[in-house]
């Protein structure tokens, strides 16, 4: 009896489990799950020798390890470029770096309109698309967020204080995924969730820190372990988890000091290439199985579909993974895993590389070439392309068919260039011939570079400096290096404003006229007041760079305190700073422009704190003879800060403006107890004291006035006409001479009439 029960007891558990996973049998396509939920969480920088579940006992990833219980594990999964944007544009296409086109993480635009995109045929299939991203690498304007029907890339959200923030932390990105996802209801859904974490710098969050002091990347594993426990419990909670797809993964690994690369980019060995690979399979199909053929990330795009049975398009140059076999054997047909990376080029000068893995062998194309037995030598140590000549010719060969063409990097702007130096990544590339060096053979610069970024990232600018300077003197043509001196030149305490000029200007020479670097040496000279050729560079920028070269011209203009066309640069650079702001305003309140002050005032609304910002709407909104508004708002800068003088000067005028000249006097003499030497403190008032004392206390008040400032004109003008009043004509004489002589005549043209008509009458 027991021969008969048993498969039958068996096939009804089979047809429980799949009535429960809802698998269907395609023809010939293997096991389909239409509308399952998708999750695809990719872990940024992370190499698959540093987790547990490819054998490392050095960091604890419990969510990871729960995981891959319930997954397919792929052994040797690899990436095609060392770089995250790149690297994702071929996770989500399904098609190398040849076919996308995105060859590095600026400059280089991926356009879903004209090649396949998983989120676009997701989306045409019925899917909810949703995304969320921890890096500013990944951003809309990159061509990602395609398809998407949310594409949260806030970096801002959750990113700290710090002015180049360029990413935000994993558990603030999960927690705006998790989110969205309660939304769903019952449609069929794809999440990307993708976690900056560990990418440098290495700075893991308590617990993490401490229990890895010694090795933060690893702290940095366990902190996206943990967020991803986050994500996988509220899968759970919600009854997602089972019937979903789940695919962990990694856009590269991290070179951690080996072969000389401490980060990634560089060079193509295996570890910045070789990534972890999980996919979890709706009702645990298939669950904790290993499969040892090799896979690259091109076959996450088409195993997806596989996977929920959507027809997949041509064109792709992945396969499904679920239809690799187990284990490598002669008989399987060779497969190739293509990478490349045209970092080093783009950015240094030096060489591009490319690199194909076939079987046991990893064949890396330079000026200098290498081949790895990588069965025999997982650690690349021994070049064995003269010993395997037969081998290294057909990998050579078979590399001529990959089109490795480079178009020229897009310009970008100034902003997007500064947050990506943020993240550790120069900015624009730029195109460069050969012959050029072999980057393994730059790895004393290498070093210099890597180690000026770690003390850049510690705000240790002057080291990081002084680092450089060795860089630009071995590699004088180098234009990144020069801008990243430059960066570190103009950070460092106290800074240089000459030598960083001088680093920009070389920088900007050697890029043949790069526009984000001409907006950079307009900066500089604007700093250090050469106004003309300040705005020369940034005219060189305005067409390609029009937010930041706007900026520099409406500084140049208020400089020179031309309203109009600094009102005009600051609309067109679409922002301004809260202190350019405030000055603009006072210039147009002084042009006698109290409307358009207050407009230009407007945008900081009630969130303006900054007390000089108050104090500047107060002055508009009297001029605007809003007096009760002007005193409300100072009142509460003194409310924060008794001996705010500025304020208690403001109050004072307003108060004079509503004819109450005693407590004018007031905030005029606490304004002057704190700063004696405040010449339009003591020009307000001698007008107060005018009326309250009479005129030998005014004249005094307005004499010291002008003794501190000589271009107190309003001072000056009262003193001649209240002397000429009491009879002092000689003095009244010598100021309104003085008055007439030096009062511009654009804002006191109708006051010199007056005076010189004075000067008639009392023989001046």
């Amino acid at each position: 009896m027991r021969r008969v029960l048993l498969p039958l007891l068996l096939t009804a558990s089979l047809g429980a489990l799949l009535a429960v996973a809802g698998c269907h049998r395609g023809s010939g396509s293997g096991e389909t799950w239409p509308n399952a939920p998708i999750i695809l969480i990719s872990i940024d920088t992370l190499r698959s020798d540093h987790l547990p579940v490819y054998g490392y006992q050095g960091v604890a990833t419990p969510a990871i390890d729960a995981l891959r219980k319930d997954a397919i594990l792929f052994e040797k999964a690899y990436s095609h470029y060392p770089l995250t944007l790149p690297s994702h544009a071929s996770l989500l296409s399904g098609l190398l770096p040849t076919h996308t086109g995105v060859r590095d993480n600026s400059g280089y635009t991926f356009d879903a309109a004209h090649h396949p995109y998983l989120p676009q045929i997701l989306k045409k299939a019925g899917y909810d698309t949703g995304a969320a991203v921890s890096a500013f690498i990944l951003r809309h304007g990159t061509g990602l967020a395609s398809g998407f029907d949310l594409y949260d890339d806030d970096i801002s959200a959750g990113a700290g204080t710090d002015a180049d923030t360029a990413q935000r932390a994993g558990d603030v990105t999960a927690g705006k995924a998790l989110e969205w996802i309660k939304g769903r209801g019952g449609k069929p859904f794809f999440l990307f969730l993708h976690l900056y974490e560990p990418h440098s710098p290495y700075e893991p969050p308590e617990p993490f820190a401490s229990r890895y002091r010694n090795v933060p990347y690893d702290g940095e594993i366990a902190t996206a372990d943990s967020i991803v426990g986050t994500v996988l419990a509220a899968l759970k909670a919600q009854g997602i988890y089972d019937r979903a797809v789940v695919v962990l993964v990694s856009d590269h690994g991290e070179g951690l000091g080996e072969h000389g690369e401490e980060q990634h980019g560089f060079f193509l060995y295996r570890e910045t290439l070789q990534v972890p690979l999980l996919v979890k399979l709706p009702g645990g199909a298939r669950a904790g199985s290993t499969v040892a053929a090799p896979a690259g990330l091109v076959d996450v795009v088409p195993t997806l579909l596989a996977v929920t049975g959507i027809d997949k398009p041509a064109g792709l140059d992945g396969q499904s993974l679920l239809s690799l076999p187990v284990s490598e054997s002669p008989e399987a047909p060779p497969r190739q895993i293509y990478a490349e990376t045209f970092f080093p080029r783009l950015h240094y000068g030096w060489s591009d590389l490319a690199s194909l893995i076939e079987g046991r062998f990893h064949y890396i194309h330079g000026p200098a070439a290498e081949m790895f037995d990588l069965a025999a030598d997982p650690g690349e140590k021994r070049n064995v392309l003269e010993a395997e000549r037969r081998a290294y010719a057909g990998l050579r060969k078979a590399l001529d068919g990959y089109d490795r063409t480079l178009a020229a990097p897009s310009q970008e702007d100034a902003e997007t260039t500064r947050k990506l130096t943020a993240l550790g990544y120069a900015g624009r590339g730029h195109l460069t011939s050969g012959p050029l060096p072999y980057p393994r053979t730059k790895r004393g610069v290498l070093h210099n570079l890597q180690e000026a970024k770690h003390l850049a990232a510690a705000e240790h600018y002057a080291e990081a400096a002084a680092v450089l300077q060795n860089v630009v003197r071995d590699s004088p043509d180098m234009v990144d290096a020069w801008a990243f001196l430059a960066t570190c030149l103009e950070r460092q305490e106290p800074s240089d404003p000459k030598a960083t000029l001088a680093a920009y200007q070389k920088a900007f020479e050697l890029s043949g006229g790069a526009p984000e670097l001409a907006l950079s040496v307009a900066g500089e000279l604007y700093k250090l007041g050469r106004l003309d050729e300040a705005k020369a560079h940034a005219e060189m920028a305005l067409a390609s760079q029009p937010a930041g070269a706007s900026e520099v011209l409406a500084g140049i203009a208020l400089s020179r305190k031309d309203a109009d066309t600094a009102l005009a640069m600051m609309k067109r650079s679409g922002k301004a700073t809260e202190a350019f702001r405030r000055d603009l305003a006072r210039l147009l309140t002084e042009c006698g422009r109290t409307d358009e002050a207050l407009q230009v005032l407007a945008p900081l609304g009630g969130t303006a704190v900054d007390p000089a910002t108050l104090n500047a709407q107060a002055l508009a909104l009297s001029d605007a003879g809003r007096h009760e508004e002007a005193a409300a708002l100072l009142e509460k800068v003194l409310a924060a800060d008794a001996k705010n003088t500025r304020a208690h000067e403001l109050l004072g005028m307003v108060d004079l403006r509503m004819q109450k000249p005693q407590e004018a006097r007031v905030h005029l003499e606490k304004a002057l107890a704190i700063n004696r030497k405040l010449p339009s403190a003591w020009n307000t008032l001698g007008v107060a004291l005018y009326g309250l004392e009479g005129p030998e206390a005014a004249l005094k008040a307005w004499q010291q006035s002008v003794a501190l400032d000589g271009t107190q004109y309003e001072a000056l003008l009262n003193i001649g006409l209240v002397s000429a009043q009491t009879g002092r004509r000689e003095q009244a004489r010598q100021a309104l001479r003085r008055f007439v002589a030096t009062a511009p005549p654009q804002h006191f043209g109708p006051d010199i009439q007056k005076a010189r008509q004075l000067l008639t009458e009392i023989g001046g």
